[in-house]
């Protein structure tokens, strides 16, 4: 990898921690580079904001909302986040670093691959995916620029950048975001997008994998836009007929243009991956399935397959026999072995009819309580989160009758709305196969009334908290101006959007209390050496930034504050860095000599000269050009500041 040293970031130590060493991608928002994380010995990957971005609120927050959506995935096929912060005024993100290449760069170089090579691509694609749509987010901005196929053989997703919560439709609000050739037909007429959007851009690239191209083609990205707006997608085999009829029902499925014929999620189109891929290695001989995929990845070991028992004890030297039973001792005389072997002629046939009597109740008890009517099957856990049908076809392969209908709904904490949350007989309770088993449906998490308050005292609010049973997270502790030390400026969700203004918020779900830490300390007037130091007390550390001229401060005094948001009601959280305006005293001018000169003339060399000018004079406007002015005020001997106010006196 080739460094890079006319960029200034190559070489730079970032937060002290992160040696920058070269230049892996630039994007539209940030810059991504190789670095070296000096504390734990590792290289790294980390994405810094562009300077230019650094004042804009908005995409900061958009920055800092990857780092959050990311570091909520742990998942083998999701770049993993390790750490985000701010360095002077760069914003950055620190990621697991993965030797490789994109799905765009393998398309730029093979152009369309191999059905079993795209399935396999796709599969890991959709498991990252699953996860995360399973955490409630949505990527909102899939494309093979975002899909990463490391050298060891890793597939992951990675660029969380335009992520939202799943559970809201969230409208861009201005120019669309994402990759236009990606961007599902919701997305492009109204902006909107949820977990739907993502199954059409999979669908998309699917296509493009299959064929080499993407579907719709134009010169102006309008173009192409209208067409995923107005147009379906083709079937692949249209553009390579080598693609199975399979695969093109599972793409037309994907990129359906009315969402409710989409796949519900990314769990929903894996699961039916699976099943094509199982249909297509079915339909081919053992040798064609056997695909050598040099082009895409080494194939991950074999796993053992799983076997039909919990635990398997096998035999050999160590194995248990059963012992066989010794024979008391009952003598060695004659007379007792005669006696004894009347009495077992005797017993004879009434064991024998005993033991058929057993054998025959054995029989019926072992069928009643096996096959027959008495027979007991225990509900499975496993279908705690499947949908109706899904959880019914399941118990009735089983052998267990289940009621047509679902129970009455419940609240669950972890199980999504309308999938299984609850059965009667419970899970892992043996139940008759003649006794109908009801399933009770999710509600989701039952809602729980917000009650928190700004100003509200934080043991109060945190108290509110255990009780509605919501997750607590570490309070976000920051400087506010208007808000005392100790009390809630706002309270915020798993996504950082806050909850001052909801009702109601469901049990067990993330939320963080923001807390005051109390104003920024006043340190204006001071020398830097001066407010430092109080800054310093307070876990503040201060920063020299540029010098203005100021009315109101001496020279070297620090004149004001920089925000880090742009505004004054939340500033700086502990720990940050402040950087201060030192003042470069009055801008003062020189007055221009203006005595005898025509009023015109006199005003307009003092507006050049950066002055306000009032013109006091008995001339009429129209003589201006020919009376002359007897007098400034102040005089040109004196200097005044910048776009002060001059008066100049003619008497005509």
């Amino acid at each position: 990898m080739s460094v890079n040293t006319s960029d200034p970031m190559i070489g730079r130590l970032i937060d002290g921690r992160y040696q920058v060493r070269s230049r892996i991608a630039r994007g539209g928002m940030a810059t991504v580079y190789l670095a070296t994380d000096l504390r734990l010995e590792r290289r790294v990957a980390i994405k810094i904001m562009h300077g230019h971005l650094a004042d804009d609120t908005q995409f900061k927050q958009r920055f800092i909302q990857e780092a959050r959506s990311a570091a909520r995935l742990a998942h083998p096929n999701v770049v993993n986040v390790f750490d985000q912060g701010q360095d002077h005024d760069s914003a950055y993100l620190v990621m697991e670093y993965l030797p490789g290449i994109t799905l765009r760069e393998l398309l730029h170089d093979y152009g369309a691959l191999t059905s079993e090579q795209a399935i396999d691509i796709a599969e890991a694609v959709l498991s990252g995916l699953s996860a995360a749509h399973k955490a409630g987010i949505v990527h909102r901005d899939l494309k093979p620029e975002n899909v990463l196929l490391a050298d060891d053989g890793r597939i992951k997703i990675g660029d969380f950048g335009l992520a939202r919560a799943a559970s809201a439709n969230t409208a861009t609000g201005q120019a669309l975001l994402g990759t236009i050739a990606y961007l599902s037909p919701e997305l492009v007429t109204r902006g909107v997008a949820d977990t739907r959007s993502d199954i059409y851009a999979v669908g998309i690239m699917l296509f493009e994998m299959l064929t080499g191209e993407q579907p719709f083609k134009g010169e102006q990205p309008m173009q192409i836009a209208y067409q995923h707006a107005n147009d379906s997608v083709p079937p692949p085999s249209r553009r390579n007929p080598k693609v199975p009829a399979e695969l093109d029902e599972l793409v037309l499925w994907a990129t359906a243009r009315d969402p409710e014929e989409r796949p519900v999620d990314a769990r929903a189109l894996l699961e039916q991956l699976h099943e094509t891929e199982s249909l297509l290695q079915t339909a081919l001989p053992t040798s064609a399935t056997q695909v050598q995929r040099t082009m895409v990845l080494p194939s991950a070991p074999a796993m053992p397959a799983p076997s039909d028992q919990a635990t398997q004890v096998l035999g050999g030297a160590g194995a248990l026999v059963p012992q066989q039973h010794r024979t008391d001792e009952i003598g060695d005389s004659t007379s007792a072995l005669a006696v004894q072997s009347r009495k077992r002629r005797r017993r004879g046939p009434i064991i024998i009819l005993i033991v058929l009597l057993l054998a025959i109740a054995g029989g019926v008890a072992g069928w009643w309580f096996s096959a027959g009517p008495g027979a007991l099957v225990v509900v499975p856990q496993e279908i705690r989160g499947m949908t109706f049908e899904d959880a019914k076809a399941e118990l009735e392969q089983r052998g267990l009758t289940v009621q047509e209908e679902p129970g009455d709904a419940v609240f669950d904490i972890e199980i999504e709305p309308e999938l299984v949350a609850q059965s009667d007989p419970s899970f892992g309770i043996p139940a008759a196969k003649d006794a109908p088993i009801v399933l009770h449906l999710s509600k989701g998490p039952e809602p729980k009334a917000m009650t928190i308050e700004r100003g509200m005292p934080e043991p109060e609010a945190q108290a509110i908290v255990d009780e509605a049973n919501w997750t607590a997270e570490e309070p976000d502790r920051r400087f506010a101006n208007k808000v005392p030390e100790g009390q809630v400026i706002d309270v915020l969700d798993g996504e950082g959007d806050s909850l001052l203004e909801t009702e109601e918020y469901g049990e067990g779900l993330p939320v963080q209390l923001v807390v005051s830490l109390g104003p920024v300390p006043d340190v204006r007037g001071l020398s830097f050496e001066e407010a430092a130091q109080r800054l310093r007390q307070a876990g503040l550390t201060a920063v020299e930034g540029e010098r203005r001229f100021s009315s109101d401060y001496e020279e070297g005094q620090v004149s004001a504050i920089v925000t880090t948001t742009g505004g004054t009601q939340i500033v700086f959280r502990e720990g940050d860095r402040i950087t201060l305006v030192i003042s470069r005293g009055p801008d003062l001018v020189d007055i221009p000599d203006v005595v005898g000169s025509s009023i015109n003339d006199a005003a307009a060399a003092l507006r050049e000269a950066d002055f306000e000018v009032q013109i006091e004079t008995n001339a009429p406007e129209g003589l201006w050009g020919i009376a002359t002015v007897q007098e400034v005020v102040p005089s040109q001997d004196e200097r005044a500041e910048r776009g002060a106010t001059i008066t100049i006196r003619a008497n005509f």
